[in-house]
């Protein structure tokens, strides 16, 4: 399948990011919080950093992991953690400066030789405590047994014992396993230091028999391999959190609680979970089997249409075939109960308003498509942001933009913030309440539809961009 091969380029480009000199610093620090915050492989001896109050940075130490960073369509930097510490950063008035290490073990020890003043995405375990004080706990997760489910589902963890076990090195799930030995001594369990995504794909490719990682992650990696499944979960949930090494300033650790407290009451924290996970549970595995297979035969039809709708609109293409896809499984013909019609099922409407003459016409659909969605972009207003423009743009396009304009101001009288698609998410489903869409301008409207689709695109993005190549890396091709 091109599902190897594609993740075999997918590997070399984040090889390729991670190496890349920007790294280690390009140009002289500039000590304001407005500018980039830039990475730091931790391919060289780090100095001792001065505690933070002498300090003209922040220095984050984080583990090498896809989830924590990555590079988005813009080229800019972005994951949970790149993103809390940047605001930290903010917070503070101070320029942040990541070192990435490979695993947490080495997190913690930079830590304690003070070469960093804090680490993140850090397992608060008993273990861990005594070593370093941790900040206020911000995502839990589940310790989980992952299979393939290709072979039979383990029952408990008796069933588990002589089979291939591999874990990441230096994470919780080692400790965990230990406990488990504790009532079965033959369990056995090899560490191993390649990435969660790669021990993944291990055991998707039946290289492996079980993984053991978060529950974040297997919900992640399901989305991109159809035959991965939970088997059992290991002990109690497992808090994340910031560690601070023990001579780092009690000062610190009271910015750090009050950080916290802020986004956690003004929404940031729910905001940003919500923007990198708050989607990846939406496909099932009949989903994502029937849309990687379509990647494989019928969208290499169609790409170019997808280009050349990039070409005019500055959208990702693979938004765009996500959004297509979600709307009619690329069918071309696809025609709904309510005349809804194309492969990007436009209205009668919004067709002549496109311009298009022929619906059913892949190419004119799918231009005319990207075109609306772009005017819908910049339809709202310009203070809401990315990601949350384009999330409630999507769902502009499936309700209408009125629609949207309704659940933004009754995410208002819900005191919600009518930017934000994390809030925007619960005020569209109440359109189709009476009580609430009597006293609205547009009235009713199927809300939670536009909930669905837009989640869901966002899950099918997700796979696209793991396994297709943006447009602006692909050679010029010749428009049809």
């Amino acid at each position: 399948m091109r599902i190897s091969l594609s993740y075999s380029l997918f590997t070399i480009i984040i090889f390729l990011i991670s190496a890349c000199d920007i790294f280690e610093g390009s140009g002289p620090l500039v000590n304001k919080a407005n500018e980039e915050p830039y990475l730091l492989l931790d391919k060289r001896d780090n100095k001792f950093v001065p505690l933070l109050n002498k300090s003209d940075e922040l220095v984050v130490i984080t583990v090498n992991r896809n989830s924590i960073y990555n590079k988005n369509y813009d080229g800019k930097y972005v994951g949970l953690e790149f993103d809390l510490a940047s605001e930290f950063g903010k917070e503070l008035g101070k320029r942040v400066r990541f070192i990435v290490v490979p695993d947490m073990d080495k997190a913690l020890t930079i830590l304690e030789k003070n070469q960093g003043h804090l680490a993140t995405g850090i397992s608060a375990t008993t273990k861990n405590k005594l070593q370093i004080i941790f900040g206020p706990g911000y995502q839990r997760v589940q310790p989980q047994v992952a299979y393939n489910t290709n072979q039979l589902k383990p029952k408990n963890i008796q069933e588990i014992v002589g089979k291939n076990i591999e874990i990441l090195r230096g994470t919780v799930h080692g400790e965990r396993l230990s406990q488990a030995r504790l009532e079965t001594p033959e369990l056995k369990w090899t560490e191993t230091d390649i990435s969660t995504e790669d021990l993944l794909l291990k055991l998707a490719d039946g290289k492996v028999d079980y993984v053991v990682t978060d529950s974040i992650h297997i919900s992640v990696a399901k989305n991109f391999y159809s035959n991965l499944g939970v088997a059992m979960s290991l002990g109690k949930e497992n808090t994340k959190a910031w560690a601070l090494s023990l001579r780092e300033e009690p000062e610190l650790q009271k910015k750090i609680e009050k950080f916290f407290k802020r986004i956690e009451e003004d929404g940031t924290l729910n905001r940003l979970i919500d923007r990198y996970y708050g989607h990846i549970q939406r496909l099932g595995q009949e989903n994502v089997n029937k849309f990687l297979e379509k990647t494989n035969t019928f969208l290499p039809t169609i790409r170019n249409y997808f280009y050349q709708a990039e070409e005019i609109t500055k959208i990702d293409w693979r938004l765009i075939a996500a959004l297509s896809y979600q709307e009619s499984h690329w069918d071309r013909k696809a025609t709904s109960f309510t005349n809804v019609r194309g492969i990007m099922m436009l209205t009668k409407a919004t067709a002549e308003r496109m311009k298009v003459t022929d619906r059913l016409n892949a190419r004119q659909s799918i231009l005319a498509g990207a075109r609306y969605l772009l005017i819908l972009k910049n339809t709202l207003p310009s203070r809401i942001v990315e990601p949350d423009r384009t999330w409630i743009a999507l769902a502009a396009y499936n309700q209408g933009y009125g629609h949207i304009e309704d659940a933004r101001i009754l995410a208002q009288r819900m005191n919600l913030s009518p930017d934000l698609w994390v809030d925007l998410k619960k005020s569209l489903p109440l359109l189709s309440h009476r009580r609430h869409f009597e006293n609205l301008k547009y009235g009713y409207a199927r809300g939670g539809e536009a909930v669905y689709l837009t989640e869901s695109v966002r899950a099918y993005y997700d796979i696209l961009k793991k396994y297709e190549s943006p447009y602006n890396q692909m050679p010029h091709l010749q428009k049809h």
